[in-house]
């Protein structure tokens, strides 16, 4: 039988808001772990520039990762690979987090699992996934140097990964629903004074069609002249909204309807001793900042709550 390792606080995801969690617990003399499917850095990694996090005028979303990381574990705290299939609770003060890798024990949980891209659920989505559609320009933008590319949506991430592929591509199409963006004024500014930028509003996407070896085109429907179109694409790049990650906490009862976690200004849900952080919380704003200051806040939350266990 398998050995299960004990820690006072294991951090259930390793983007911002964990490594950030891992440094305040850490730093606190807590033995701590941070656990993810992935590398460590979560969407920062697929992030270009990070114009808006304080200390840098500039500065590339995986060099940030790398950064926050080497923060995160120069207190002790221990990184491994797994992907969480869920959360018991042993007794009032014990919880098994469960993996494919093994499971961990811990006093205090922070999950800090994020959030993933929503897709169009369109024909052809699925079928040319990695053969044109996709949900990250700075992950597969150098593949359209020289295209004609389109974004679906109109938010921050489909502006800011319109303006990073303008830099690449023949040109860019931003496909909105609505006929005015909702990404932040200072963002819509640029894309609309970016040559390469065109805009099609009221505009949705009813398929999205190739050859079976690459996507060729974009079937498109006019929302309020019902007017249907096909228009030639090398590339699609979605960006429609996030669903949160919490699939493997739904039985802990900690979600509201639509799978976002809830939490108090200290960050704990319902159940003593989980906390919740980052994207993956019920909040207005999710940024590297505000998982950051999410971080912070869990990390010394989750001392305290251990603290008092061991009083």
């Amino acid at each position: 039988m398998t050995e299960i390792k004990q820690y006072d606080v294991v951090i259930i995801g390793a983007g911002p808001g964990g490594m950030t969690a891992a440094t305040y617990a850490s730093r606190a003399e807590l033995s701590v772990a941070m656990i993810d499917q992935g590398i460590y850095g979560g969407q920062m990694n697929n992030t270009a520039e990070v114009e808006n996090y304080p200390g840098f005028d500039s500065i590339m979303g995986p060099d940030l990762a790398e950064k926050m990381y080497a923060s995160s574990t120069q207190f002790g705290a221990e990184y491994t690979f797994g992907r969480v299939t869920g959360v018991e609770l042993l007794d009032h003060n014990r919880k098994l987090v469960r993996t494919d890798m093994g499971d961990l024990e811990a006093k205090a949980v922070i999950i800090a699992t994020g959030s993933e891209h929503t897709h169009l659920g369109v024909p052809g989505e699925e079928a040319y996934q990695g053969k044109g559609v996709s949900y990250c320009a700075v992950c597969d933008g150098a593949f359209f140097k020289g295209e004609d590319v389109a974004v679906i949506g109109g938010g921050d991430s489909a502006v800011e990964e319109g303006l990073y592929l303008a830099n690449l591509a023949r040109s860019v199409t931003i496909i909105h629903r609505h006929d005015q963006l909702k990404a932040q004024p200072i963002l819509q500014e640029r894309a609309k004074q970016n040559d390469k930028i065109k805009f099609l509003w009221h505009t949705e996407v009813q398929a999205i069609e190739g050859d079976e070896q690459e996507v060729k085109s974009l079937s498109l429907i006019n929302n309020q002249t019902q007017a249907v179109s096909t228009m030639p694409f090398a590339g699609v790049f979605i960006y429609i909204g996030l669903k949160p990650n919490t699939q493997a906490f739904l039985d802990l009862d900690i979600t509201d309807q639509h799978g976002w976690i809830p939490t108090d200004e200290q960050m704990a849900t319902k159940i003593p001793g989980i906390f919740a952080i980052g994207d993956v919380r019920q909040k207005t704003l999710r940024q590297i900042t505000t998982a950051v200051g999410d971080g912070g806040i869990a990390g010394q939350a989750a001392y305290e709550y251990v603290s008092q266990l061991n009083d």
